[in-house]
């Protein structure tokens, strides 16, 4: 009796022999028995024998990156559901950071969820996805790692890239034509409603800071008078002390030393504030010293007023902008180069 491989091989060898002993019975006028068909049971552990499966099927644990109506598709086994999950990508404005997110928001026993480029180097989370997409990248999924290789999608000749180029320039007119005008009034709508609020806020504040400003300014003038008084007491006292009391010989080392000292009076003031000693920044900054020491007892916020005036400024800034047509495509700074 043969072995079950050799039975198997003898009755396929028969099976396979049926056709041409059916065509020469045919041409003899001789009848063959009725075909009888070979059943297969199987028998014993899959594991004490060698197979060799081909399979189109992809592997349910492996991440894969199809493109379905132009948009690139993930497919990836959720660990904790063990179930695959598919996530439609915009490549132009999905970054990687918001598709690691909605990874982690279906599974929430996702923990650790990141991208890196094939020789290991971290994708940043700020990048798009269609510059991942570009390349073969890494998934790292807790503690799991997929390699994902991207398809080569089919570049588009130079004639359907200008025809597209062409749709959207159009699809962007036509917007522009139809939405442009209601967008203006409603973003005017709301730039004038925040800059009422903002005016609202500083009343209070900038009423405080007249005060304030009035208060320090007046204490700097009196300064400054001060100062001139000092200086014409001590010009009298050097001459009365010179023609009166003393003479010049005895007063011209005087004269020298107060001299001297003044010049390191100006250079000590130059090493500590770093500015020359100059009388309009001198007086800016008794000024602002005098100012900073009202705000403090008068509790008046300088931060906060500063804020409020930057955004008033940004505001109002919009607003010429926004009535001025020409310049809503272009940048705030290329507008203050030309004005």
């Amino acid at each position: 009796m043969l072995p079950p491989a050799g039975q198997l091989l003898r009755s396929a060898r028969g099976r396979w022999q049926q056709p041409l002993a059916a065509a020469a019975a045919a041409r003899s006028g001789r009848s063959l028995p009725a075909p009888q068909m070979l059943r297969l049971k199987q028998t014993g552990n899959l594991k004490h024998h060698k197979a060799a499966c081909y399979s189109t099927l992809v592997p349910s644990d492996e991440v894969t990156v199809s493109y379905r109506y132009g948009l690139p598709v993930v497919t990836l086994m959720l660990p904790s559901r063990k179930e695959r999950c598919q996530f439609t990508i915009k490549p132009m404005l999905t970054r990687v950071g918001t598709f690691l997110q909605d990874i982690q928001k279906e599974d929430k026993g996702i923990e650790r969820a990141e991208v890196f480029t094939t020789d290991g180097s971290k994708i940043p989370t700020t990048a798009l996805m269609e510059i991942l997409l570009m390349n073969d990248f890494k998934l790292v999924i807790n503690n799991t790692t997929y390699s994902v290789q991207v398809p080569v999608k089919e570049k588009w000749s130079r004639e359907h890239a200008t025809e597209a180029e062409d749709i959207k320039s159009l699809v962007h007119r036509l917007f522009i034509a139809l939405h442009l005008e209601d967008h203006q009034l409603r973003r005017e709508r709301e730039l004038l409603q925040k800059l009422d609020h903002l005016r609202e806020q500083l009343v209070p504040l900038e009423q405080m800071k007249a005060k304030i400003a009035t208060s320090a300014d007046a204490k700097t003038n009196r300064l400054l008078w001060t100062g001139l008084a000092l200086l014409s007491t001590q010009g009298g006292a050097l001459a009365w002390l010179t023609w009166w009391v003393y003479s010049w010989d005895i007063m011209e080392p005087v004269t020298y030393f107060i001299t001297y000292g003044s010049a390191l009076a100006f250079y000590a003031y130059f090493v500590l504030t770093k500015q020359d000693y100059v009388y309009p920044d001198v007086k800016d900054r008794q000024f602002l010293h005098y100012f900073y020491r009202k705000s403090r007892s008068q509790h008046f916020d300088v931060e906060q007023y500063n804020k409020l005036k930057e955004a008033l400024a940004e505001v109002e800034e919009s607003l010429r902008r926004l009535h001025q047509p020409l310049h809503l495509q272009l940048p705030i700074q290329e507008i203050n180069d030309k004005d």
